[in-house]
């Protein structure tokens, strides 16, 4: 399988620079992958497409500014340091459990190197520990990650997709309006369109609703390089799902309800779950780990029977994963071209589909 398969032209006009407000007036386009047909609604529809009984599940997961801005000291002789005009960009991508040790980027990467700190603040550095071979960098904070998320929400900024020009003004722009848990670098996009007044109508329609937690990380964003599909390397993402949300979904599927995942990281969680630690039964325990699943077609799906998500990239991931949700990239890259002509909006502050 190649990676262009899953390429398609975008002109730059339609990439999204901002969410609609209210945010649930974005376009929706929804698909029904066994008749092979599209309708053009808005977000606010959806509750049209839902029935009594049906189980969302989204992702809680909160982003914090995990993009820093700091200068490089360089030691010269024990116990001194001298301060470096140099400034550097580190971009935080997850802890390393809770050792104070991070899994970063930074650029300029040639100007990094082991042994360096980092200083964004008085209060605020990080030490280099080695560059690894795939171009990440572990850097050790003397913080928890708790303590390194609260410092980097005062002194960072918001980690918006290098597509968007401006950066919000208020990070909660880039936040969904359930999101619970600090830890994402990124936002699952797909809750974008879920106002607190449309969250009450499905509520009241008899919508019911469950939570997983999937941290955002380079599994999600970085791009396809590989040219065969198969060599790409996902980088593994902290998920957690707890006992009261497991039995949710366990009595959803046992009862015939059906299960619908708000966004890819949702899919990758629930499917990811249920691919490493067994789904024999259809049956859900707690889990809380890291996870690398790949879906890509002909992948088998035990868990959800719809889903939500924006339009993404080309040859991205995230676009192979809902190519495999339809079963039909040709269909899927269809739609992608018919969004284009009818204007939809593009990535993470654009327009949503449903998949059923």
């Amino acid at each position: 399988m190649k990676t262009c398969d899953f390429d398609y032209h975008l002109p730059q006009e339609r990439i999204a620079q901002f969410s609609v407000e209210p945010k649930d007036m974005s376009k929706l386009m929804v698909l029904d992958k066994k008749k092979k047909t599209r309708e053009d609604k808005h977000f606010c529809d959806i509750i049209d497409y839902l029935k009594k009984g049906d189980l969302l599940v989204w992702n809680n997961s909160k982003v914090f500014k995990a993009r820093l801005f700091g200068k490089l000291e360089i030691k010269e002789e024990p116990n001194r340091r001298s301060i470096q005009n140099t400034e550097v960009e580190i971009f935080l991508v997850r802890p390393m459990e809770n050792t104070g040790v991070w899994k970063v980027l930074g650029k300029p990467g040639k100007r990094i190197k082991n042994g360096m700190r980092i200083k964004f603040a008085h209060d605020f550095f990080c030490d280099v520990v080695i560059k690894e071979p795939e171009g990440t960098i572990l850097v050790q904070f003397p913080d928890d990650a708790n303590i390194v998320m609260e410092k980097a929400n005062q002194y960072g900024h918001i980690p918006i997709p290098p597509y968007v020009k401006d950066e919000p003004h208020q990070l909660e722009m880039y936040q969904t309006t359930y999101a619970k848990h600090k830890g994402s670098v990124a936002a699952p996009t797909a809750g974008f369109h879920f106002t607190e007044e449309l969250i009450q109508k499905l509520k009241n329609k008899g919508v019911e609703f469950a939570e997983v937690t999937l941290h955002v990380g380079l599994g999600t964003f970085l791009p396809v390089k590989a040219e065969n599909v198969e060599d790409h390397t996902m980088h593994p993402e902290w998920v957690q799902l707890t006992e009261e949300n497991a039995e949710k979904i366990n009595t959803a599927k046992a009862e015939g309800r059906r299960v619908i995942a708000v966004g890819t990281t949702t899919v990758r969680t629930l499917e990811g779950i249920a691919r490493l630690a067994g789904y024999h039964d259809k049956r859900f325990e707690e889990f809380e780990g890291d996870l690398n699943i790949f879906i890509t077609p002909g992948f088998e799906f035990h868990v959800i029977d719809a889903m939500i998500t924006n339009f993404h990239l080309p040859k991205s991931t995230l676009l192979m994963l809902v190519s495999s949700f339809v079963g039909n990239t040709a269909f899927m890259l269809e739609s992608y071209k018919e969004a284009v002509e009818k204007e939809y909006r593009f990535y993470s502050f654009g327009d949503a589909m449903f998949i059923q």
